[in-house]
Order: structure tokens, then sequence, then C-alpha cells
């Protein structure tokens, strides 16, 4: 396997998974490269990375995210079951509203992060990373089972009939708006909600929300409607094609994890600044895996032995296994899990994890880079504004 940055691949001995969207990749000049498994487009042609991130923030780019794990959750103990799983407070969600949440471990580390969508009365709508999709349902379904044989009335079922499209940027709905016929603009459909909606006709389940910190929308869409809706929404001006790697540097500006290398399964939701995704009922009952853990290390006096933090470095960019530096006496405190040169703010943002009491905003920390130590400074995240729709 010929490795690239960000664990994305050029060659690769294995078969890969193709999306219903692969050919229209193709067609439209997409660099197809493995990730995940899955044959997926790094890029076009007709815009580099750098033009393709300025694109997506001041207009509306469409990515393929068919290689995610869609499942839906029935039952009458769904809920009661995905609480058994994860740190959200699922009971108190509206329908129709999302969350973000994490699957933990007994030790209280994150297996996986996750949008849970309380799709109706009777249903919950969960969307999971790719790369995890195989340990994912490993996990669930051995949990399923104990739950089952216990008499609850549950199930979990793969979504294998719709793909996953994502528009996102300030221009995206007033695309998604006209083909949606809606005469208000969507003004009362916010961020962090999800409906069916009729797009020229194409039935869907929608949802106000993204990955890259920008207004936007996930399309779930039958396979077979997939090229006809990206089709559609690639007639408007405002809207283009991009891939995995204008994805990577859009979501780190917006200070958002990329699982496998801000997360994985020996980092705990505190540890990993996602303590805001335990429910305030959830600190009080527990009842998740590894909750005794994760729980001692909330609150005034609490024990957490290092943090996530943001960073503004100087010379080269900060990448991911750099090691982050007391500059007092310049012993390794941490190290870089993601890092790049932010084309909005011009200036070089990482992401990673330093011992506690280095992690407050404005501590002046170093990195070393190819073996150079370089100045770097804690900073709050995200590096660039969310442009979220609230109402």
């Amino acid at each position: 396997m010929l490795a690239t940055r960000r664990g994305f691949s050029t060659t690769t001995a294995a078969k890969l998974s193709k999306t219903s969207l692969y050919d229209f990749h193709v067609k439209n000049g997409g660099k197809m490269v493995e990730f995940a498994g899955w044959s997926m487009p790094v890029q076009y042609s007709d815009l580099g990375v750098l033009a393709s991130h300025e694109w997506t923030r001041k207009k509306a780019s469409l990515f393929d995210v068919s290689h995610m794990l869609q499942t839906s959750w029935v039952g009458k103990d769904r809920i009661k079951f995905i609480e058994s799983l994860i740190v959200a407070d699922v009971e108190a969600l509206p329908v129709g509203s999302s969350t973000l949440s994490v699957f933990t471990n007994d030790a209280g580390g994150i297996i996986d992060d996750t949008v849970v969508n309380k799709r109706s009365e009777s249903s919950l709508y969960v969307v999971s990373n790719a790369g995890c999709a195989e340990k994912d349902l490993k996990h669930i379904r051995s949990r399923l089972a104990d739950f089952q044989n216990k008499g609850a009335d549950v199930d979990v079922k793969v979504i294998d009939t719709h793909s996953l499209v994502a528009l996102q940027g300030p221009k995206a709905v007033n695309i998604i708006a006209d083909l949606a016929g809606a005469t208000n603009g969507l003004k009362d459909f916010k961020f962090m909600t999800a409906r069916e909606l009729s797009l020229k006709g194409i039935p869907v389940y929608i949802s106000r929300c993204g990955y890259t910190g920008e207004d936007g929308f996930e399309i779930s869409v039958p396979h077979a409607e997939a090229v006809k809706l990206s089709e559609l929404i690639l007639e408007r001006e405002d809207a283009k094609l991009a891939g995995l790697a204008v994805r990577d540097s859009l979501r780190l500006e917006a200070g958002l994890c990329l699982y496998g290398h801000d997360l994985d399964e020996t980092v705990t939701p505190v540890e990993g600044a996602l303590t805001w995704t335990i429910g305030q009922r959830r600190r009080t009952e527990g009842g998740f895996p590894g909750s005794a853990k994760i729980l001692s290390q909330i609150g005034k006096g609490a024990v957490v032995p290092r943090r996530r933090i943001g960073l503004f470095v100087e010379g080269a960019p900060a990448r991911e296994h750099v090691e982050i530096l007391n500059p007092a006496d310049g012993k390794v405190i941490g190290n870089v899990t993601s890092g790049c040169p932010s084309p909005v703010l011009k200036k070089n943002v990482a992401m990673g994890y330093v011992a506690n009491g280095f992690h407050k905003a404005g501590t002046e920390l170093q990195v070393r880079v190819r073996g150079k130590v370089q100045k770097a400074v804690v900073t709050k995240m995200p590096f660039v504004e969310h442009a979220y729709y609230r109402g």
C-alpha cells in the first residue's frame, strides 16, 4: 500500500468498496484514492485543494460521504439500548433533533464518535464513521444480543439502500430551498435538526449539519437517485464537487475531531474536550460503558491526565505525531494529532494533547518539527468561527 497524508492511499491490494457515485466522480475528474476500505475522491481536476477550501467557505461544495455507516434503531427499548452505549441524553431529544455523541468502552475510551437523530416517535437515525463501521457493528451487535436475550424490544439495521451526500457552505441553504420549493427559504430548519423533504421529486431525509464548520446539509438519498440529485445540485453556479483533502482542512479549521487521529479508544470524552456531549441526566445516572472513570474526571478537583488543545504554530506546519514541548525545560508534554496551514487565517493551526496544566488558552509552548524547535501558543477552538444556522 502506498500511504499518503491523512491515511489516503493511491494503491491497495484489497478490493475496495465503491459508492453509488463512483462513476460520477471519475466522469467529473475525481482523483480516486483508498480511504477506510472505499474508493473515494480526494480532489477534482477543476479545483486544487486550496481553491476548493476557499470555495466551500464562500459558496457551496458537494461531498460524497456515502462510505459513512447509516443505521436505523427501532423498538420500544431503542433509547434505553442506545443510552447503554453512548453518553448522550437521547430521551430528552425532541423528535427531528440530532446530537453528537460517542460510543465508549468499559475503560472510558472512545470507540467512535457518532451523530444520533430522533427520526420519529419510533425510530432513531444514527451516522457513524466509515473507518469504524466494522468495529462499531461488532460492538453494537454484541450488546444488542445481550439486550434481546433479556427480553428487550430493540433492533438495529444497517441502511444499505441509501447514499449520503453533504452540501456545505453559505450558499447551500439557497440551493436546497430552491430544490425543495421552500418559499420561506428554510428559515424554520435549524442546525442539528432533520426532516423528510422532496428535492425536485426525489425523496430524501436531510439533516442541517456537517463537518466543515459551515452551514450545510447531509442528505440521505436512495442509491438510484444519488447521481440525479448530485447533478441537480451542480447545475447551480454556486456549487462544485469537493473531496476528502479539503474536507480534512475544513474540519480542522472548525476544531472538529477526526477519529483515529484526534480521538481513539484510549481517550475519554473529558480528555478529548467533549464533556459537553455528556447529557446532564447521564452525568447523574451514568449507565454507559466506562461511566465511573469518565464521571470521575468531571467537576472541581477531578484528575484529568491530558487535554485536547488547539495551537497556533510559528514556522513550518506541525502535523500528526510532532512532539509538543514545555519551553521551560524542553521536556515532551504531548503530541500533535492534526495540523495544517489554515487557508482562511494564513497561519499554521494544529490540534493535539498535552499534560494537564498546559492546556489553558494563551499558554506558550514549543513543537519540534523535523528536529527544529518552533514556538506555539495554545488557542481556543474553533480556529475559524462556526457558521451554523440556529435561527
